[in-house]
């Protein structure tokens, strides 16, 4: 079995979440909380952490600041395995980074700094540095532009890559134009529910992702959160439900899907059968805080497929 090589580009950002937040204190008041905790996230930098805890060989390229939040989350990537030496670090953005007050009921609204992501472009990666790549995961390419964004995903193929694009915004008709150029370079668009109804302004799913393999995309794989995922190619419509687990939190679960559909993909794993390792992956986070949540791997992963007998939906 050959190795998967992955080159995953774009957000990377330091998320730390804050358990048991009922409320922002009144005036300069403090508050006791259950946890806080540091995790390595972003549609790039997620998807990396989970990929190389799914015994892929990944290295992450981007922008991070030079300061001590880009300090720790090259130092939280570099744990899990991470290849962190195509992160170009910029003096004059910091990081980015999210902050994540998780409610007693489970919601999590949250604070972000665009930050260095916001200045990442294509003169800060060297394609040479691609070689050898047989996965090009972009996370985030609204923030190269659609030309940009082409451009390095036509690299990707035209190097023997297999290329996925991952959109950080929410669904909008004029950012899918934005990076409207990327897509007919895109083998697996992996959205989420959400944004694929707010691209196309498509009343169903199903309608809507077959509207974006219309606009070139090779395969859509959406997650639908409790719902599952659903994958739609030119020919096939596969639905797969999601995982009956006990949810902790749900952040970086679409990044997790990602990774194990595409780590599923590159075991020769058919649509449906890379989507159940998808939604398995993403149950195991789900179960945690974070996206490096838990200490999983793929036999455990597949194991969990299996012993779990398939995906099944919560009563």
């Amino acid at each position: 079995m050959s190795q998967m090589k992955v080159a995953a580009v774009g957000v990377h950002v330091l998320d730390t979440h804050v358990i048991g937040v009922e409320s922002v204190p009144e005036g300069s008041e403090g508050q006791l909380v259950e946890t806080i905790r540091l995790s390595p996230a972003g549609t790039a930098g997620g998807t990396a952490v989970v990929l190389s805890r799914l015994g892929a060989a990944v290295r992450s390229f981007g922008a991070v600041g030079a300061d001590p939040v880009g300090d720790t989350l090259l130092a939280l990537l570099a744990r899990e395995g991470v290849d962190v030496t195509g992160l170009v670090r910029s003096p004059a953005q910091q990081t980015s980074a999210s902050v994540i007050p998780v409610r007693p009921n489970g919601e999590r609204p949250a604070w972000h700094c665009i930050g260095a992501n916001g200045a990442f472009t294509l003169d800060d990666l060297d394609l040479q540095e691609l070689a050898g790549t047989t996965h090009l995961h972009l996370g985030g390419p609204e923030f190269l532009g659609g030309p940009a964004a082409a451009e390095l995903l036509a690299h990707g193929r035209s190097i023997g890559a297999v290329t996925s694009l991952d959109v950080l915004a929410p669904g909008d008709p004029d950012l899918l134009a934005w990076i409207a150029d990327a897509l007919p370079h895109t083998d697996y668009l992996l959205p989420n529910d959400e944004q694929v109804l707010g691209f196309t302004g498509a009343t169903s799913l199903v309608d809507g992702a077959r509207a974006l393999v219309g606009a070139g995309v090779g395969c859509v794989a959406v997650t639908q959160g409790s719902k599952g995922a659903l994958v739609v190619t030119a020919d096939e419509v596969v639905e797969v439900p999601a995982y009956a687990v006990d949810v902790v939190d749900t952040t970086g679960c679409g990044d997790a899907f990602s990774a194990g559909f595409l780590r599923g993909l590159s075991l020769g794993r058919d649509l449906r059968g890379a989507a159940e390792l998808g939604c398995a992956t993403a149950a195991q986070v789900a179960q945690g805080l974070g996206t490096d949540a838990g200490s999983y791997d793929l036999d455990a992963v597949t194991s969990f497929c299996d012993t779990a007998g398939g995906p099944t939906v919560r009563a």
